[in-house]
């Protein structure tokens, strides 16, 4: 099949450097996964009224609202909470998208469907008004 040893080395070198590829890529991969289990996205309102932090799939795990609430209506509270989630979403976002660039790269289709899958379920569209908070 082979028509030298020269051209079956440089075959199994290949094959040798493919494999290689695929294993730094699946442990990078799995580092990825774990750093962005770890995340969480923090947002301020600008009163400083109310501060809200999400996990790494944007859940709430934190609230804590000034004092100062008790001075204005529930539905004001309420609007705050909300613009303040979509803001740490925002951020949460803004973190996933920078680690899975540094991690797998920016042309990597790999690291723009993850991105987009977090865009997607965060609801960015929602959120990046408030991205800056």
């Amino acid at each position: 099949m082979w028509a030298d040893d020269a051209a079956l080395d440089a075959a199994s070198r290949r094959l040798d450097e493919w494999e290689s590829s695929l294993a730094d890529r699946a442990e990078r991969t799995r580092a990825l996964a774990a750093n962005v289990r770890a995340l969480t996205g923090t947002a301020h309102h600008p009163e400083r009224t109310v501060d809200v932090t999400v996990d790494s799939a944007g859940q709430l795990i934190d609230l804590r609202l000034d004092e100062r609430i008790r001075h204005q209506s529930a539905a004001r509270t309420a609007e705050q909470i909300l613009e303040t989630s979509r803001a740490a979403r925002a951020e949460l976002l803004r973190q996933v998208s920078a680690l899975t660039t540094d991690t797998l790269g920016g042309a990597d289709a790999s690291a723009q469907a993850i991105i987009d899958s977090y865009r997607s379920r965060l609801g960015h569209d929602q959120g990046q008004r408030d991205a800056g908070r």
